[in-house]
């Protein structure tokens, strides 16, 4: 069953910049990991960030949770970056798409 994890966060004023490079290089990273299915971005208007990550499966996701360099970035998060944030790690137990024929969608678009 597909593991998802939703990371809601707000930044600090000022540590955009180098946030952004420590989140791409996570998103670079969590790409190559066994069984990430993907990942997407939002960002609010009133500045709230949301970060939703699916896995395959709860062995990837904990696999991800406690890699070093994640584990790392985690802590700079908490000292630099975040004012606060909150996780939420779920088991996914229902599913279900719908594509229009008529829409022209591409493989960003698809969950």
């Amino acid at each position: 069953m597909t593991i998802v994890t939703v990371f809601r966060s707000r930044l600090r004023p000022g540590v955009e910049d180098a946030y952004r490079e420590v989140a791409d290089e996570m998103s670079r990273m969590v790409a190559a990991m066994p069984g990430f299915i993907d990942e997407r971005f939002y960002l609010s208007d009133d500045g709230e960030r949301v970060t939703i990550v699916r896995f395959a499966d709860l062995e990837s996701q904990r696999a991800w949770a406690e890699h070093p360099q994640h584990r790392a970035a985690q802590r700079r998060g908490r000292n630099e970056f975040y004012s606060w944030y909150y996780i939420s790690v779920s088991e996914e137990s229902y599913q279900r798409r719908f594509e229009s024929s008529s829409a022209e969608t591409t493989d960003r678009d698809r969950p």
